[in-house]
């Protein structure tokens, strides 16, 4: 985390917690001016995006208040605070699974009027769909990610487009003494999950029902199933396919271990510290599983204006110029976050950074989001335990035993793994 970090405990509002950021840190004024306080992850640029913002002479000031790294302590710490009522939260940046747990809570306020027509204008709908629950609009996607198929041109001519295709094309590689392994996330955590999703949704399968009350997991999921073990089981898997992550898949595949990879769109720019390997670092579309579209599972974040915050209206203008075209192109640029907003694909300027940006639009306008409901956390912990290892899956008694143990999830039931 960058600069010096200042702590002060915040009482009389509500604000107990102890807040980490450069600058000032208050719930409610500076020096008579009101203080609009948001909580992001540590994105490098961030404080950029806030100053520009508070160029434009308004009649509050926002500060940016920095959360933890890692996704489950950024969780922690606003669950915690909105649970207690805390009024000096404003503005949040939520993991795009977050939005229905929040909004069952009561703990966000929903987008409505000109604010919801602002941030409806112009954004793509999957990563909006993200920011919905039960038809209401909680969120504002800020930035969002797809995987890519990427693999080495020098190697490979022309990319598969299914994942048997991929599979033969690397066992073929492998039998001729190339590299040919296949670098993907499987281990027991939310990256799993993503893979296991993006399965079932390109196989025209439901894990959830649209209300998030019912697990379904039906034929198509079981069919997402034999795809995933049937690479699981492989010659081709990497053999550190049941504990790898993302940079674990990305440092492999630069090692020259691997041909293909599954993964996110920061892989670029991390190839780039190594031109002889980017030289032949190529990406395709998603492999399908039938030759179609594949509907590749979507991240990113959306802003939600916390249902505690004494400043309704500043909160949720300072939402719109925090996601507006010119702060998404200077994230994408400068932090590598895809946008939300369509337009800013076409900008000249991200031609250069983003020399995939047809290919993550192009994913984008097929993709999918994960299961939506107030559980999630339970829901992706179940997922992801009973799918590991990848390699032990028996398809139809694996999707039998997930219908049963995330239907207890779903009613609080049982006990979790």
């Amino acid at each position: 985390m960058r600069g010096a970090t200042a702590r002060r405990r915040l009482v009389a509002t509500g604000c107990a917690a102890v807040l980490a950021v450069s600058g000032v840190a208050g719930c409610g004024s500076d020096g008579g001016q009101t203080v609009v306080n948001v909580y992001k992850y540590p994105q490098e640029n961030f404080q950029k995006i806030v100053d520009k913002c508070n160029e434009r002479g308004k009649d509050y000031t926002i500060v940016y208040h920095k959360l933890p790294r890692e996704a489950d302590g950024q969780r922690e710490q606003m669950v915690r605070r909105l649970a207690a009522g805390d009024t000096g939260m404003d503005v949040l940046a939520l993991d795009v699974t977050w939005t229905a747990e929040l909004a069952k809570a009561g703990w966000i306020k929903e987008f409505t009027g000109a604010d919801k027509a602002a941030v409806e204008s112009g954004t793509l709908e999957t990563p909006l769909d993200t920011a919905r629950y039960e038809g209401r609009l909680y969120g504002a996607p800020d930035n969002t990610n797809v995987q890519l198929l990427w693999y080495r041109s020098d190697l490979v001519p022309t990319p598969p487009k299914t994942w048997d295709e991929m599979i033969e094309m690397a066992s073929k590689l492998k039998s001729e003494g190339k590299p040919g392994l296949i670098e993907a996330q499987g281990k027991q955590y939310e990256g799993l999950v993503v893979l296991f999703n993006t399965l079932v949704n390109s196989a025209g399968g439901q894990i959830l029902d649209e209300n998030g009350t019912k697990a379904v997991v039906d034929d198509k999921a079981v069919k997402a199933l034999e795809v995933l073990k049937k690479f699981a089981t492989s010659d081709v898997v990497d053999p550190s396919f049941s504990n790898a992550a993302e940079d674990d898949a990305r440092l492999n595949m630069e090692a020259g271990k691997a041909a293909f990879m599954l993964n996110w769109p920061y892989v670029y720019a991390a190839a780039q510290k190594k031109p002889e390997f980017a030289a032949n670092f190529k990406w395709a579309p998603y492999p399908s599983i039938d030759g179609g579209d594949a509907k590749v599972t979507v991240g990113g974040i959306n802003y939600a204006v916390s249902a505690y915050t004494e400043h309704s209206a500043q909160s949720f203008d300072a939402v719109s110029c925090l996601r507006g075209a010119e702060s998404q192109k200077f994230a994408a640029i400068n932090d590598g976050v895809p946008p939300t907003i369509e337009s800013v694909y076409d900008d000249p300027e991200m031609a250069k950074p983003y020399p995939m940006k047809e290919a993550i639009l192009d994913t984008l306008k097929t993709a999918s989001s994960r299961p939506r409901t107030p559980a999630y956390q339970n829901v992706s912990t179940v997922i992801s335990t009973i799918l590991s290892p990848p390699a032990s899956i028996d398809p139809k008694p694996t999707a039998d035993r997930l219908r049963s143990e995330l239907q207890d999830a779903l009613d609080s039931k049982g006990v979790l793994p």
